[in-house]
C-alpha cells in the first residue's frame, strides 16, 4: 500500500498544505505498481480528523484539554521516575503497532528494554502475527517467511488457508488471479475457508471446513501422503529430524476421521493431497484465520510440516509464506518488538543476545532484563490488578482490535497513566486516555518498513506534519534524554536510527548491515538478508536455499502436535460460531478509512453473515436486525442471510467500535484464551447465540447492547 505508491499534491487544504494523491509504483519490486482501493485513496486519509497538539486531563470524567509538548515530555518523565522507584520497571509497558516505521520501532525497544529495563513492549502484532514467528522458529529455527512474491508466479498450487486475500492482500491476489486468466492450467488455487469469499470464487478447489479443524485437514493430508509414500524421503533424511514421532502421530488421522471433524466430503480431502503428490510446487499462504487460535503456532507447524514431508521449502515456487497484517509487521519482528525478542531476531532470556544488544546500546551490563516481558493481554491483566503505573500506546486502537474488550475498558479506567500516541483525533482508545500526543503519519516522518517478502523500502518524508505532530522515534529519543541517556537517544535523524539498528542485524538471518536510507532512496527496495557489500537487486532472494536450517542441528524440525480445537467450543445455550474479519475498503479499526466517504460508501454498516438454515428457527429476515450475544457481551448488526457460510457458523467484520456511528464492538464478543506458545489469543472464534431485534424495539431497552464505554465517553464530554 503506501510504501509500494507515489504520491502527487493535487489541492491545498484549509490549513494551505498539499492534499496528495497516490498512484502505484511501477519500478517497486512488490507491487509492480498495484495498488489497492485503501492505497488508492491514502492521500485523503492524510488529511482532517488529525490531532495537532497533546491534550491531557487528570480523570477520565474531564475533557481532555489543550497543553505543551513539554508539559506533556514532563509528565511521562514523573511517571517513569516515580514508577521506578516505587514499583520498579515492572510498573511501566508499551503497546505498538504495525503502523510503527522500522525507526520507532527500534527507539522504543531502546527506550524500554534499555534505559527503563522492562522488557514489557509488545505490539498489535501479537494479535495478528505472532503465532507465525512462533512456528518459523520452532519448524526453521528462525522467524522469517522463507519465501517471495515472485514465487505467485511460479508455483503450481496456490493453497490459502485461513486468509481472505482477495480482500486483506489485495495486490498479492490480482498478481495471482492475472496468472490464473493468462494460464489457466499452470496453476491451481485452493482455498480452506468456513466462507464463501471472493478469494474462494476464483479457487478451484475450494474446503469449506468447519472453524478450528485446520490442523486436523493438515493431519488428514499428511496421512494419504504418507500412505502412498509420496515423501520426500532423502530429505526428510538428510534435512530435517522429528520425522518418527510426526509420522506416528498422523497415523491415526485417517480420511474418515479427518472428514467427518472437517465436516468436507473425503474426495476433497483426497484430491488436496494429490495437489501435494504432483511435480511442480506448493506454496501455502496464510493470515489470520491461521495465527488467530488457541493452536495458532501448532497450525503453523503443521503448516510447515507438509513442506518438509514433500521437500517443498527453499525452491521457486514453494514453500511456507506468512502474510503480515498491517504494513511493517516484519520490520517490527527486526527490530525486536515482541515482550520476549531483541533487535536482529535475538531472545531476551538469551545473555549472549542481551550482552550484545546492551553493547551496542551503550548500557550497561545486565540493564535489559532476562525475562519476557509482559505480552498485549498480561498487560491488559496488570492494569486490572493494578499493578501497571504507566501503559503507553502508539500507533493503534486497542479499544476496537482487542478480545474482550469490556474486560480491557474496565482495566484500563483502573492505569493511573494512560498515553495515547496516535496521528488521529476521536479513536476509542482516546476516550480512556489521559494524555494524547498528536502523531506524524506516513508521509510526515522519514523511515523503512519491511512487508511480507522481507523487501526493505525507505518511506521519504515529502509534507510537514500537521499542527505540533511529531514522528513517534523522536518523541521515545526526548523521553530517553530526559531519563538521563542523552548519548544514548541523541539521533540527529531517522537515519541515524537506521545505521544503528543495521549494526545489531549484521551477520543475523535478517541482514540489514548493507542497506541505509542513501541506498534505498537511491537503488530502490531491497530485500533482506543484504549483508555489507552486498550489490542492489531487484532479483528475489529465498532462504533455505541450501537446506541449512536456523536450528542448532541446522536441520528443519517436524513438529507432532495433536489438534485442539476451539477454546470455546459450540454449546446449547451459544449453538454458534462467530468468526470474524475483514472488509476490502476498511483498515482494521476504521481510524483512517472511515474518513473517506469512498470507501465508507462500499462498505456503510456490519452485517451479520448467517446461513438461512440457522436463520430460519430463529425468525431471522434478511435485511432486519439481529442481538449477537456472547458469555462475555452483546452487539447488534444487520442482518444478511447468505448460503456462503457453512451453517453452524456466522460472521461480522471486526472494523466498527464505540466511536463510530455505526457501531458494532465485534470483540466484545470474543474470548481472551490464547496459543500457549505464541500468546496469540483467539480471535477468530466464539460461541455465540442470536435473535431478532424487532422493529419498534429499541436498543436500550436490551441488557447489554449500549456499550459502557459509549456511556461513559458521553458522560465525560471526552470526543475530541
Amino acid at each position: 500500500m503506501p510504501p509500494a505508491a507515489k504520491s502527487q499534491p493535487t489541492r491545498r487544504d484549509a490549513e494551505g498544505l498539499p492534499v496528495w494523491g497516490a498512484r502505484g509504483d511501477r519500478t517497486h519490486p512488490s507491487s509492480q505498481g498495484q495498488v489497492c482501493i485503501k492505497g488508492a485513496t491514502v492521500g485523503d486519509t492524510l488529511q482532517g480528523g488529525r490531532l495537532t497538539q497533546p491534550l491531557a486531563r487528570e480523570s477520565l470524567d474531564d475533557p481532555l484539554e489543550p497543553i505543551s509538548w513539554e508539559e506533556a515530555l514532563d509528565r511521562i518523565v514523573a511517571r517513569i521516575r516515580s514508577t521506578l522507584a516505587t514499583r520498579g520497571p515492572a510498573g511501566i509497558a508499551m503497546y505498538g503497532s504495525g503502523q510503527f516505521h522500522l525507526e520507532d520501532y527500534y527507539v522504543a525497544q531502546k527506550l524500554l528494554k534499555g534505559a527503563i529495563g522492562t522488557n514489557s513492549f509488545d505490539a498489535n502484532s501479537r494479535l495478528c502475527m505472532s503465532s507465525a514467528v512462533a512456528g518459523y522458529a520452532r519448524s526453521l529455527g528462525s522467524d522469517g517467511p522463507p519465501c517471495c512474491y515472485e514465487d505467485l508466479d511460479h508455483c503450481s498450487v496456490a493453497l490459502l488457508i485461513g486468509t481472505n486475500t482477495a480482500e486483506c492482500h489485495p495486490v498479492l491476489f490480482q498478481r495471482l488471479i492475472k496468472r490464473k486468466r493468462r494460464q489457466p492450467e499452470s496453476v491451481t488455487i485452493v482455498v480452506v475457508d468456513p466462507r464463501a469469499t471472493a478469494t474462494s470464487d476464483a479457487a478451484d478447489l475450494h474446503l469449506a471446513i468447519r472453524p478450528g479443524t485446520d490442523l486436523v485437514l493438515l493431519h488428514g493430508v499428511a496421512h494419504l501422503l504418507l500412505r502412498r509414500g509420496a515423501v520426500a524421503f532423502e530429505f526428510i533424511e538428510g534435512e530435517t529430524e522429528g520425522f518418527a514421532a510426526y509420522a506416528q502421530l498422523v497415523q491415526a488421522w485417517t480420511p474418515e476421521r479427518v472428514c467427518r471433524l472437517c465436516g468436507i466430503a473425503e474426495p476433497a480431502l483426497r484430491q488436496l493431497a494429490d495437489l501435494w503428490e504432483q511435480d511442480g510446487g506448493v506454496l501455502s499462504l496464510w493470515s489470520m484465520g491461521i495465527n488467530q487460535s488457541v493452536e495458532g503456532t501448532a497450525k503453523v507447524a503443521g503448516l510447515i510440516n507438509l513442506h518438509l514431508l514433500t521437500g517443498q521449502i527453499g525452491r521457486v515456487g514453494a514453500g511456507p509464506f506468512s502474510l503480515t497484517g498491517q504494513p511493517n509487521a516484519m520490520g517490527g519482528r527486526e527490530a525486536g518488538g515482541l515482550a520476549h525478542l531483541l533487535p536482529g531476531y535475538r531472545s531476551v532470556t538469551n545473555p549472549t543476545h542481551r550482552a550484545e544488544v546492551e553493547a551496542v546500546w551503550g548500557f550497561r551490563q545486565g540493564a535489559i532484563a532476562p525475562e519476557p516481558g509482559l505480552d498485549a493481554w498480561k498487560q491488559v491483566e496488570a492494569m486490572e490488578a493494578g499493578t501497571l503505573d504507566l501503559w503507553w500506546v502508539a500507533a493503534t486502537n486497542p479499544l476496537v482490535s482487542m478480545p474482550n474488550l469490556e474486560r480491557v475498558k474496565a482495566a484500563m479506567a483502573r492505569c493511573p497513566l494512560v498515553v495515547l500516541s496516535e496521528a488521529y483525533a476521536g479513536t476509542e482508545t482516546a476516550q480512556y486516555a489521559h494524555l494524547v500526543l498528536p502523531a506524524a503519519q506516513w508521509s510526515e516522518k522519514a523511515g523503512v518498513m519491511v512487508n511480507s517478502e522481507r523487501r526493505v523500502t525507505y518511506c521519504p518524508a515529502f509534507r510537514r506534519p500537521p499542527g505540533q505532530a511529531r514522528p513517534d522515534w523522536e518523541v521515545f529519543a526526548e523521553v530517553g534524554r530526559r531519563l538521563g541517556h542523552a548519548e544514548a537517544f541523541g539521533f540527529g535523524s531517522a537515519a541515524e536510527v537506521y545505521a544503528e539498528f543495521t549494526r545489531l542485524t549484521d551477520g543475523r538471518l535478517c541482514d540489514h548491515a548493507g542497506l541505509s536510507h542513501g541506498l534505498l532512496a537511491a537503488e530502490g527496495p531491497q530485500q533482506w538478508p543484504f549483508p555489507r557489500g552486498s550489490a542492489p537487486t531487484t532479483a528475489s532472494k529465498r532462504l533455505y536455499t541450501d537446506f541449512r536450517f536456523s536450528t542448532p542441528s541446522r536441520r528443519a524440525r517436524f513438529i507432532a502436535e495433536e489438534p485442539m480445537g476451539l477454546a470455546e467450543p459450540p454449546s446449547a445455550a451459544y449453538p454458534l460460531v462467530l468468526t470474524v474479519g475483514r472488509y476490502l475498503g476498511q483498515w482494521h479499526t476504521m481510524t483512517r478509512t472511515a474518513r473517506v466517504p469512498r470507501l465508507t460508501a462500499m462498505h456503510p454498516e456490519p452485517l451479520l453473515e448467517i446461513h438461512p438454515d440457522d436463520a430460519l428457527p430463529l425468525g431471522l429476515e434478511d435485511g432486519g436486525r439481529a442481538a449477537i450475544r456472547s458469555r462475555r457481551g452483546s452487539v447488534s448488526a444487520r442482518v444478511r442471510l447468505t448460503e456462503r457460510i457453512r451453517p453452524g457458523t456466522v460472521f461480522l467484520p471486526m472494523h466498527w467500535g464505540f466511536m463510530q456511528e455505526q457501531a458494532c464492538e465485534a470483540n466484545v464478543l470474543l474470548h481472551e484464551q490464547a496459543c500457549p506458545i505464541s500468546r496469540q489469543p483467539e480471535l477468530k472464534a466464539a460461541a455465540v447465540c442470536v435473535e431478532p431485534i424487532a422493529p419498534a424495539q429499541s436498543l436500550p431497552g436490551l441488557e447489554g447492547l449500549v456499550p459502557v464505554a459509549a456511556k461513559t465517553s458521553a458522560r465525560a464530554g471526552a470526543r475530541l
